[in-house]
């Protein structure tokens, strides 16, 4: 089958499936207006508190459209899973480890375009290549100031979250959660690697992105124009997530990759980002929630990807992390966002 049509049922699927529990029969097509850009066409708790060959499925924090058109969801606990495109219902899992044999906090995914798989930690930081099977194939330089103190500047449990690549593959783009210290606690710094012609990927320009105050960065997604959809999200106990979906620019930012502290010229020029919406305004479609949220469609929402793109409008699924904790909900939306100019 075609990617594009297996793209089309990953989408269509999860929305009519969703939407007979979470709305009924009646509404499964109709589209549920988040903002002026983006609308919600359903959820799914299916794999909320489940396993698959023993392992837990859930602690999602990245997906990724495999190269046979399955769903690639990754665990940062270390297990990386292929989903139905229609159903969510696990095929597989692999774990992952580091060279040591030691699992890793897995936290961004790209499938490159030879099937391999690119998988983000956010314990040294690094960025490892795995085979289908699993098996650790490289690795990729990070810069020292973006390794976790004392060895750099990063804080723990706040480096590489997103993982992308952009059109044609060349490519590959990595977004910090958090600021570094020293820099504004607002800016956050988007790391880039080129392709060499023999395959491999070496340390290419970094820009600088600004995030609402509070907030981090948990996923990144370039578009097909080259522009990047970007996750904000946060959490305040008693209150509950925050999670806003932008639309940002990296073209005419200012390469930060030679720069110590941010800001630090009157000339600096940061990504520019426009909001798409806060999923705080969706629709909550029936859904409940184990605590306190502005909405109760809102969980820990961590993992994106987009599915699917017609005319200028994208189908974009999200995911969220419950830490195997039973106040939160493993839960999957699907989007569809309208690009702006």
């Amino acid at each position: 089958m075609p990617l594009r049509t297996h793209l089309a049922l990953l989408t269509a699927g999860l929305a009519a499936a969703t939407c007979l529990t979470a709305v009924g029969p009646a509404q499964a097509h109709t589209r549920h207006a988040c903002s002026p850009a983006v609308s919600i066409d359903g959820y799914s708790d299916a794999l909320d508190k489940t396993t698959f060959e023993n392992t837990y499925v859930g602690n999602f924090s990245a997906l990724a459209v495999d190269g046979d058109g399955s769903l690639a969801a990754l665990s940062d606990r270390s297990s990386l899973f292929r989903l139905d495109a229609r159903t969510l219902k696990p095929r597989s899992v692999v774990p992952l480890t580091d060279e040591n044999g030691t699992a890793l906090d897995s936290e961004g995914l790209a499938v490159d375009r030879d099937s391999t798989y690119l998988v983000s930690s956010e314990t040294e930081p690094s960025i490892r290549r795995y085979s289908r099977t699993g098996r650790l194939l490289d690795r990729l330089p990070v810069p020292d100031a973006l390794r976790v103190s004392p060895a750099g500047r990063a804080r723990p449990n706040g480096t590489f979250e997103g993982l992308t690549l952009l059109p044609g593959g060349r490519t590959l783009l990595a977004s910090m959660e958090y600021a570094l210290s020293g820099d504004d606690p607002t800016i956050v710094r988007f790391q880039t690697w080129r392709r060499t012609p023999h395959g491999h990927f070496t340390l290419a320009a970094q820009y600088a992105y600004r995030t609402d105050p509070g907030l981090g960065v948990p996923e990144v997604q370039a578009t097909p124009d080259g522009r990047l959809l970007v996750l904000e999200r946060g959490f305040t106990s008693g209150v509950g997530n925050t999670v806003r979906l932008y639309l940002a620019d990296p073209r005419g930012a200012t390469d930060t990759s030679g720069i110590d502290t941010l800001p630090s010229r009157r000339d600096f020029r940061l990504i520019k980002k426009t909001l798409l919406t806060d999923l705080a305004t969706c629709p909550s479609l029936g859904a409940t929630a184990k605590q306190p949220q502005p909405n109760p469609l809102l969980d820990n929402i961590e993992a994106m990807t987009i599915t699917g793109r017609r005319n200028n409008t994208l189908k974009v699924l999200l995911a969220s992390d419950d830490n195997e904790n039973q106040a939160q909900t493993t839960r999957f939306y699907a989007l569809r966002v309208r690009l702006t100019s």
